[in-house]
């Protein structure tokens, strides 16, 4: 049977905070982000490389082998963004129901990556957009690299399923997918049965949204072999959480 693919609701870079105050999330093409960043789209594309010969998740409760993940804490105050020490990356329970409670380490983002002005910029400029909808003066950001790779079959980019991250906003753009099917977002409302479904195609498009009023996932990828092929795919995203309140920790 063939499932149907929805392409994402975009919205003009103009109208993300009035989008997202009126249903709570945006999705937004590629020159939201390179406007953002202060970047051409090309010099975007080349950040992709940090993506490869990423380590194995060790925390992946299932066993599994198909996700890789860098990870990196930053502290943005007064438009000025620093990297903070690195630290574990930690949910409660309430919002990770396979793996809240822990402390999980990953090897940190490397420093060519995070050091470049665009990088900079893609953050604050975010953190801007934080701040119109829900004003603060500090914003506690976590970054996250990950590739889910189908080498070993299915992927699942949130084994966790349909969740919330327990801060105020979180930022989900796709890098890359290659010889893959399925990789479908998944949005809801937190309190009410509506949502919606599309799938994100465009690298550097973004899923924007309100984390205390959406709950979203993400549905499993499996490889599309040509004839003769063997190798899988792939399905690369950086993932960037903002919260007012401080890291969440223990």
């Amino acid at each position: 049977m063939l499932i149907p693919e929805f392409a994402p609701p975009l919205t003009a870079p103009e109208a993300v905070v009035e989008t997202v105050r009126q249903r709570g999330f945006a999705v937004l093409g590629p020159t939201f982000s390179s406007r953002l960043a202060g970047v051409s789209p090309a010099a975007l594309l080349a950040l992709r490389a940090d993506w490869e010969q990423m380590p194995v998740d060790p925390h992946l409760k299932d066993g599994g082998q198909y996700r890789r993940r860098r990870h990196a804490s930053f502290v943005i105050e007064d438009g000025a963004c620093r990297r903070a020490p690195h630290r574990a990356h930690y949910q409660p329970p309430e919002y990770n129901a396979l793996h809240g409670g822990l402390e999980r380490w990953f090897e940190p983002m490397h420093d060519d990556l995070v050091a470049t002005p665009a990088w900079q910029a893609l953050l604050t400029g975010l953190s801007g957009v934080c701040s119109a909808l829900r004003p603060a003066r500090r914003w506690f950001v976590e970054a996250h690299q990950f590739r889910i790779d189908t080498s070993h079959g299915i992927g699942r980019p949130t084994p966790e399923g349909a969740h919330r991250d327990g801060v105020d906003f979180v930022a989900v753009f796709l890098i890359d997918r290659a010889r893959i099917r399925g990789g479908e977002t998944r949005v809801f409302d937190a309190q009410q049965p509506e949502g919606q479904r599309f799938t994100l195609r465009e690298p550097w498009s973004v899923l924007f949204l309100d984390d205390a009023r959406m709950i979203h996932e993400t549905t499993p990828i499996q490889p599309e072999l040509a004839p003769g092929e063997a190798q899988g795919g792939h399905r690369d995203t950086l993932v960037l959480t903002f919260r007012r309140d401080g890291f969440q920790e223990p």
